[in-house]
């Protein structure tokens, strides 16, 4: 089975399993759960049936892949890959309210369509599904000790998530980051999904602790990678692929990896800071954005923050190879981590 493949095989299941975990809506509750469909792709504006944009369900392929590489059965695994989908989702739909950002995958985002309130609610009740999710593994054939210890670590998660959201959120508020700070954030908003979604398929899949823990590593150092990649693009990257406007995170202010390079390039300067100047301003025009864009590739912002992704690249790799295991499923994850760097959207 080759990457695509797999894709192709599991994510079917993934949302098969998250309508199961959703259950028998009553009618008075049909929006609720329509609002939470709406986000997943499932549903148009209008709440009739719709095949949107879902994702790349990273996560759960990740899970799945690993259980299976480990010599686990993805069956088993499958509520875990679906509470980290959850989760995931949940998170994503809060970022959008916290973010103001209007759209996601080319479509308006939840709080634009059933306003904030609303949003937060669906949110929440993704986050809950997401423990719901999690608990059918007690109907696996997963020894009850791995359970527990797969809840223990989801909730450590959950707590990583937040912390990162609120140090990113709290950086709107300083002009000057370090990376040292940045990679805080990161290994909380981002890697700590990655990383859990490859120790809860190990675990599942039966490996032995310093296997867990090394595949934990690799989906920590992809996470890292990945949201590295994501600043990128959100500054460079091609708007028609992305969904995003043209220097996105300059128009919102975001503290991302090449703009916190860019602006401690500055730091202590006594000459003229173009950048420092823009991002002091209350609202950033898109000009203004564009001329940010320019000025952090003139300071080495991108090839730094292209450096820094190949780095935790090769760590993630360097992980996944000390695993120890082979076999086509092992294979597969060492191609989407490849498929992950580089991408355009």
């Amino acid at each position: 089975m080759g990457l695509n493949e797999r894709f192709e095989k599991y994510i079917p299941m993934v949302e098969s399993e998250i309508r199961a975990v959703f259950g028998d809506v009553p009618p008075e509750l049909s929006e609720f759960y329509g609002m939470m469909e709406y986000h997943l792709g499932w549903r148009d504006r209008n709440l009739n049936p719709a095949r949107g944009n879902s994702g790349k369900r990273v996560r759960p392929v990740i899970l799945l892949t690993v259980a299976e590489a480990v010599g686990g059965d993805a069956q088993d695994a499958l509520p875990g890959a679906a509470a980290v989908e959850l989760l995931h989702n949940f998170s994503l739909i809060h970022d959008d309210i916290e973010d103001n950002s209007p759209t996601r995958r080319h479509r308006p985002t939840v709080w634009a369509v059933w306003g904030v309130p609303q949003a937060i609610n669906t949110g929440d009740g993704m986050y809950s599904l997401a423990y719901r999710a999690l608990l059918r593994l007690q109907g696996t054939g997963v020894p009850g000790d791995r359970i527990l210890r797969a809840i223990t670590r989801f909730n450590e998660t959950c707590i990583e998530l937040t912390e990162g959201q609120f140090l990113d959120m709290s950086f709107e508020e300083r002009m000057y980051v370090t990376t040292e700070d940045y990679l805080r954030m990161v290994e909380g908003k981002t890697a700590a999904l990655l990383s859990t979604s490859a120790f809860l398929g190990a675990l599942l899949g039966g490996a032995d602790d310093e296997v867990t823990a090394r595949y934990a590593t690799f989906g920590k150092q992809l996470g890292i990678a990945f949201q590295i990649e994501d600043d990128i693009l959100g500054i460079w990257g091609d708007e028609e692929k992305t969904g995003k406007p043209a220097a996105s995170d300059v128009l919102e202010k975001k503290k991302t990896l090449p703009i916190i390079f860019g602006l401690m390039k500055e730091f202590g300067d006594s000459d003229d800071k173009p950048l420092t100047r823009i991002f002091g301003k209350e609202k950033i025009t898109p000009q203004e954005a564009k001329e940010a864009a320019r000025i952090l590739d003139e300071y080495g912002a991108r090839a730094y923050a292209n450096t820094l992704a190949a780095e935790a690249h090769q760590l993630a790799m360097t992980a996944l190879e000390n695993t120890g295991v082979r076999g086509e499923a092992q294979d597969d994850l060492r191609a989407l981590a490849e498929k992950l760097l580089g991408r355009e959207s």
